[in-house]
């Protein structure tokens, strides 16, 4: 329901400040840095703020592709990463110089590092973009002074044209030891990448000419590098690159807030580097920012708050205050203009005491939203509200009241906003883990509408959508036999990834390691953006980040799970349509092996540095890249002759970066067990990826599916772990869903899904019903058929959904009756349980 009540409620703030005590969203991700505990407020005559920036005058000369109409100009936009690019950037005419080229000079901070880029701006506004039609977040320029910038725009975004392009490619080193550094942003004609564990990158399709390269430290950590690098049109430019590492001193920051601020609710740093929330991503409504990666600052004593973050010298920080994230909620000036602050680093220790003039903006009152919830819903869930605006935008943490019941304040920006939607979720999963009123990426919404009264609006989320009504699967005692030691028990998570996934991550390794697992497979991928020309690297906001999947590793090792890394590609579409759109001539099939190599030692590199115990390489995906390979037509992919070459080289350089156990993932099908891959000698053993069908009936039996499961390993598969002499685990995927046992959920088409089509959040499939108990009886089928065959050495649960609870149609057994199966079966089989 939607209730309005009276905007003052004597109880609220008591129980709010109780809840937040309670309130589990209150650690940064990047936690080692910071130091919350500052409980001592720093005198103000102790306060060093940074002193007022120089300015350094800088030119900017762009070309651009084709004269300008008579009613169009150009401008330059200077972006805000922190508000949102889409959201808050400065733009600044441009006067011609001639038809083609254009020049503004700006007075920039000294050694801050500028995001911007160029704008026509007529009938409406179009933004620069790639030769590849991609677009164009921001180019970067570092102010080290009095300068001149020059640009070349390749594209629009409503025309195209054929000019000569070339690439820039290199590496990038740490110039103090040498080493490669992999994570760091390299930017040129506003194109962007991030180096691998090589720190290698390359930049296509460049327009030719000279480009401004920038190096770019994402967290600071090292020194920003700029140079002008001169691009030939059909070649490449190698360019090598050594950064200087940036040390790090202690920045205390220290505010005080209005008084209007609710007592004790969170107020965080959301800020343009990697340590203060920024995810170099694109989010939902055009932010960049996310809530639960940055820092949170401690009430103190005398009412101010207050943090300690070790920063890098030299760093160029932008900032700001926020009860929400850069957008929702964040600090505004008295004449309702956002407030972003900046600074650089100095080389000593910083106190900043700030004041937050206004969370509001215009004359809309706040809004009090209060919800009470289910029952059911789980304790160590938060629940986050979305808001509407120019689309769904990114979930925000609402703040604790106990007894089911959670409130949150929105004070701004109430003055762009009018009447808007909004909704609830559980873990920020808005889209998967939904208000039962308000499923889905896009719906309606609850409504809501400014005003200048402040009010409180009362709801009531009545169900969760695939989380009604939890209950546990009744188990039944069976005699299990003890594995010897080695065997793999294990959950393979989910390969989907957004940035706020990040936070649940512990909690999810927490749950892993409750169901008696010793392992955790991670799935980390990068992302082909196009297939030709062939691009293949991670794509910040779906893929993550090196430093987000290292972190990952180190949170599993920390609760004694090994860890296995199985890196897996993402695609535009799908793997069979990516496979057949491919020239898949000599010279792509060059590029493609060179991409997949590189792709592959990165993550052995990652296994190496994060103390992984296993890297497994190939999947279900990759068989058109195999000896005799085959597309999903059943027609040859034309893989060159030396195919089996190519393989046995990738590996040998894989054991080169890793001395861990390299695993194949080999899907259980009659195309893979009939064409034998002599490479998979040189691995250490195969992952079966197994989702095969174990009965077209209906009224099939545990008992039934067990004696299938049964057959296939021993006269299926024994031969080939007999042949290779080398341990198998079984890596096993089931939907909870109708059709699950006969391997085959309707697609509506008369054909079936690919398990992983029903995975959160991906949308839902009306023509499959949910079946818990069918995934919870195979589950318990296939466990009992390994169980009495000791040379399979593991069996792995796949798809597992990281951030949240969910009793739905996917594979994922978070939450669901298959998670007591293992519960009961794992601790039974790795002897931890006599």
């Amino acid at each position: 329901m939607n209730k309005i009540a009276p905007s003052t409620r004597r109880i609220f703030s008591v129980l709010l400040m109780l809840g937040l005590t309670m309130q589990a969203c209150t650690i940064s991700l990047f936690g080692t840095p910071v130091s919350p505990g500052n409980s001592t407020p720093i005198p103000a005559g102790e306060i060093a703020s940074p002193t007022p920036q120089v300015m350094a005058q800088t030119n900017f000369v762009v070309t651009i592709p084709e004269p300008l109409q008579a009613n169009e100009t150009l401008a330059i936009a200077i972006m805000d990463e922190v508000t949102g690019l889409s959201l808050n950037a400065t733009q600044f005419p441009m006067s011609p110089r001639d038809s083609v080229t254009y020049t503004a000079v700006l007075p920039l901070p000294f050694n801050s590092l500028v995001k911007y880029r160029y704008i026509r701006r007529g009938a409406v506004q179009v933004f620069e973009d790639t030769n590849s039609s991609a677009a164009i977040r921001y180019r970067m320029h570092l102010v080290a002074g009095p300068g001149e910038v020059r640009d070349i725009v390749s594209d629009w975004g409503d025309k195209s044209y054929t000019r000569p392009t070339g690439s820039i490619v290199g590496q990038v080193f740490n110039s103090d030891t040498g080493s490669t550094l992999p994570n760091i942003l390299v930017s040129a004609g506003g194109q962007q990448c991030f180096t691998d564990s090589l720190g290698r990158f390359e930049l296509i399709g460049l327009p030719e000419g000279t480009q401004n390269l920038v190096v770019y430290s994402i967290d600071g950590m090292y020194q920003t590098f700029e140079q002008g690098a001169t691009v030939g049109g059909g070649n490449t430019t190698s360019v090598d690159v050594r950064v200087k590492p940036a040390q790090i001193v202690s920045v205390t920051f220290t505010v005080t807030v209005p008084e209007v601020t609710v007592p004790g609710v969170p107020v965080r740093i959301a800020g343009n580097i990697l340590q203060l929330g920024n995810t170099f991503a694109d989010l939902q409504g055009g932010v960049s920012t996310n809530t639960d990666r940055m820092p949170i600052l401690s009430l103190q004593p005398d009412g101010r708050y207050s943090v300690t973050i070790g920063l890098p010298i030299g760093a160029h920080i932008q900032y700001k205050y926020t009860l929400g994230d850069g957008f929702w909620n964040a600090e505004h000036t008295v004449n309702g203009q956002w407030n972003l602050r900046e600074f650089v680093v100095p080389a000593q220790d910083l106190a900043i005491q700030d004041a937050v003039q206004t969370w509001a903006a215009g004359d809309s009152a706040p809004i009090l939203f209060e919800v009470t919830v289910p029952s059911v819903t789980p304790p160590g869930d938060i629940i986050y509200m979305q808001f509407n605006t120019f689309g769904w935008m990114e979930p925000i943490p609402m703040w604790p009241l106990g007894n089911n019941r959670w409130a949150y304040k929105l004070y701004g920006p109430l003055n762009i906003l009018g009447s808007f939607s909004y909704r609830y979720c559980r873990n920020g999963q808005c889209g998967s883990a939904d208000d039962g009123d308000t499923v889905g990426a896009s719906p309606n919404g609850r409504q809501a509408s400014t005003s200048i009264l402040s009010q409180d609006i009362q709801d009531t989320v009545n169900t969760w959508k695939w989380f009604e009504n939890p209950e546990p699967v009744t188990l039944v005692g069976t005699s299990i036999v003890p594995r010897a030691s080695g065997f793999n028990a294990g959950i393979e998570f989910q390969s989907t990834y957004r940035p706020n996934w990040s936070y649940y991550a512990p909690q999810a390794f927490a749950n892993v390691q409750a169901l008696g697992a010793n392992i955790a497979v991670l799935t980390p991928s990068w992302t082909y953006a196009t297939v030709s020309p062939l691009q293949f690297s991670p794509t910040p906001g779906q893929d993550p980040l090196w430093i987000d999947s290292a972190i990952m590793v180190s949170q599993a090792r920390a609760l004694g799970l090994n860890v296995a890394i199985f890196p897996t590609p993402k695609f535009p579409a799908s793997s069979s349509s990516f496979w057949l759109g491919a020239p898949r001539d000599a010279q792509w099939w060059q590029t493609w092996f060179t991409r997949y190599r590189a792709f592959a030692v990165n993550y052995a590199d990652l296994a190496t540095q994060t103390g992984a115990q296993t890297l497994i390489l190939g999947g279900d995906w990759i068989a058109p890249a195999l000896p005799n390979g085959k597309l999903s037509d059943g027609t040859a992919s034309n893989t060159p002759a030396d195919v089996e070459a190519q393989w046995k080289s990738i590996i040998a350089d894989v054991r080169a970066h890793f001395k861990g156990q390299i695993l194949w993932a080999l899907p259980y099908t009659k195309s893979s067990f009939e064409t034998p891959l002599n490479f998979l000698q040189d691995v250490d053993g195969l992952y079966l990826l197994w989702s095969a069908s174990l009965s077209a009936n209906p009224s099939a039996t545990k008992a039934d599916y067990a004696n299938e499961a049964g057959r296939l390993l021993d006269n299926e598969v024994a031969p080939l772990a007999a042949l290779l002499q080398k341990p198998l685990v079984l890596a096993v995927a089931y939907p909870s869903a109708t059709g699950a046992a006969n391997a085959c959920s309707a697609d509506g088409k008369g054909g079936c899904l690919d398990w992983t089509a029903l995975n959160q959040p991906n949308a839902e499939v009306s023509s499959v019903d949910i079946n818990l108990q069918t995934q919870a009886d195979i589950y318990e089928a296939m466990l009992t058929a390994v169980n009495t065959r000791p040379w399979v050495s593991g069996f792995i649960s796949r798809g597992y959904y990281l951030p949240v609870a969910l009793q739905d149609k996917s594979a994922s057994i978070h939450s669901k009756p298959a998670a007591d199966i293992l519960w009961y079966w794992y601790p039974r089989m790795t002897g931890a349980v006599k």
